[in-house]
C-alpha cells in the first residue's frame, strides 16, 4: 500500500465514520420525531375515542329518556282509555236501569234541580213518551204542595236524564253532563282504584 492509498483509505474511513455519524444522528432524530408523532397520534386517538364514547353514552342516555317518555305517554294513554271506558260504562248503565229505578232516578233529579216547583221537564223523545208522565207525577208527589212540574212538549237529543226549564233558565241534568261533571271531580279517585 502506498501513501496515496493510505490517504484515500483514511479519507474513506473518515467519510464513512462521518456518514455513519450523520446516519446515526438522522436515525436518532427520525426515531425521536416518530416517537413524538406516535405519542401525539395516540393522544389524539384516545381523545377521539373518549369523545366518541361520551357522545355514544350521551346518545344512549337521550334515547333511553325518549323511550321512557314514550312509554309513560303510552301508559297514560292506556289509562285514559280505561277511564273513558269506565265512565262510558257508567253512562250506559244509567240508561239501562230497570224502568222502576230509571223513573225514580229521573224524578229524584227533577226534585233536586227544581227551585220553584213550576219548571218544565224536558226529556229525550224516547224517555218522554215512555216515562214522562210517571216522572212528573213522582217528582210532584215528592215536592208536595210545591209540586207543579209539567212535562214539556219539547224534547232534547240526550242519552238520558232531563233538563228543567223555567223560562230562559235551564238546569241540565242530562246523564252525559252529570257523568262529565262527576268525572272531573272523581277521575283521580277512580284512577287510584283502577291503577293502584
Amino acid at each position: 500500500m502506498n501513501g496515496i492509498e493510505k490517504i484515500t483509505g483514511r479519507i474513506n474511513d473518515d467519510a464513512q465514520r462521518e456518514i455513519d455519524a450523520i446516519a446515526a444522528q438522522a436515525k436518532s432524530e427520525a426515531d425521536a420525531i416518530t416517537a413524538r408523532y406516535e405519542a401525539q397520534a395516540e393522544k389524539e386517538a384516545a381523545e377521539i375515542l373518549a369523545r366518541g364514547k361520551a357522545n355514544a353514552d350521551e346518545r344512549v342516555e337521550r334515547l333511553a329518556s325518549v323511550a321512557e317518555l314514550e312509554a309513560k305517554k303510552m301508559t297514560l294513554a292506556a289509562k285514559q282509555e280505561v277511564l273513558d271506558r269506565a265512565f262510558d260504562k257508567a253512562l250506559q248503565d244509567l240508561t239501562q236501569l230497570s224502568e222502576e229505578k230509571y223513573v225514580a232516578l229521573l224524578a229524584a233529579l227533577a226534585v233536586k234541580a227544581a227551585s220553584t216547583g213550576n219548571e218544565k221537564i224536558i226529556l229525550s223523545p224516547a224517555d218522554r213518551s215512555r216515562y214522562g208522565v210517571k216522572v212528573a207525577e213522582m217528582a210532584n208527589s215528592a215536592l208536595g204542595k210545591q209540586g207543579k212540574l209539567t212535562l214539556s212538549e219539547e224534547t232534547r237529543d240526550i242519552k238520558g236524564g232531563l233538563l228543567l226549564s223555567d223560562g230562559d233558565v235551564e238546569v241540565n241534568c242530562a246523564f252525559e253532563t252529570l257523568v262529565r261533571l262527576t268525572r272531573n271531580q272523581i277521575a283521580g279517585d277512580v284512577a287510584k282504584v283502577l291503577f293502584d
